[in-house]
């Protein structure tokens, strides 16, 4: 007897993701040339629901992407990354139709690199802005910053998720709430009191992320990534919102290196909800 021909990669089903997938996701994120990430898989995999095509022998994965939840206004799609020698086989749509079939009508947003751009151009996804990474050590200014930060403790969490709401425009208290376990170090700014900005630092291969940084104004965006900058030896890198010219500006002068381009697109939403003028980068680019 003949035994029954396998089904075409684009058939195979897709399933969820758990974090008992985490070094897989890593694998696939590795074999793409992106660092393995296992620190932000596991925030991924805990955080949001992962969606995932194994391959036919069950050794690793043939794609993978994770859905971030905001509730019924939002939910963010991040990591879809497929296997170099299954690519252009259509298995990237393939997980996309998945997901948005998932996801029903709650829209979507996502950073999208130029490679993938006009697959989500295709779905009925929109270009509504970008983002523009940077990379590279950072060398402090010579005068103090006139703004005051601090290490952020325990009882600022509730202030941030405050200050964040109306920045973010939907809830995201389940990342908030992950951040001071997530990051190496965890900043805010304030006056008077009150909190104006806060800002993470995470681990991402060998360098530290900035993100998220959110802030009253570019000086307290500033003066957060120099707090931040000041523990660590590391490289630092952002992702900043393109409108943020001024900080991209003064972090080159800093020494940091431009680098590649992100588009943020959308789909069932004109734009991404919240306060552009305060959000200065996301926590990641897959969390939007």
């Amino acid at each position: 007897m003949h035994s029954p021909s396998p089904l075409p990669l684009v058939d195979l089903p897709v399933r969820r993701l758990t974090r008992r997938d985490l070094v897989a996701c890593a694998d696939l994120s590795e074999e793409r040339g992106w660092p393995r990430d296992e620190h932000r898989w596991g925030l991924l995999l805990s955080a949001g629901t992962g969606y995932g095509i194994a391959e036919p022998d069950g050794k690793g994965l043939v794609a993978a992407c994770v859905v971030t939840s905001y509730g019924p206004r939002l939910a963010a799609v991040g990591m879809l990354l497929v296997a170099g020698r299954h690519a252009r086989q259509g298995i990237a749509r393939r997980l996309m139709r998945h997901v948005m079939d998932e996801t029903g009508s709650t829209p979507l947003a996502l950073y999208a690199t130029p490679q993938a751009q006009r697959l989500y151009e295709e779905l009925g996804f929109a270009h509504v802005g970008r983002t523009e990474r940077v990379l590279g050590p950072f060398q402090a200014e010579d005068r103090p910053s006139a703004v005051t930060t601090r290490a952020a403790a325990a009882d600022d969490l509730q202030a941030m998720v405050r200050l964040d709401l109306p920045v973010f425009g939907v809830d995201r208290t389940h990342i908030i709430a992950r951040l001071p376990a997530f990051s190496d170090r965890l900043q805010v700014a304030e006056e008077n009191g009150e909190l104006t900005g806060y800002a993470a630092l995470w681990p991402s291969g060998d360098a530290h992320a900035v993100g998220p940084l959110i802030a009253r104004d570019t000086a307290t965006a500033k003066a957060l990534v120099t707090a931040l900058a000041a523990t660590t030896d590391r490289p630092l890198r952002a992702d900043v919102d393109a409108r943020h010219e001024e900080l991209h500006g003064w972090l080159v002068e800093r020494g940091l290196e431009p680098g590649s381009r992100t588009a943020v697109m959308t789909y069932g939403i004109a734009d991404l909800p919240g306060d552009a003028t305060r959000r200065f980068a996301p926590l990641t680019i897959a969390t939007g």
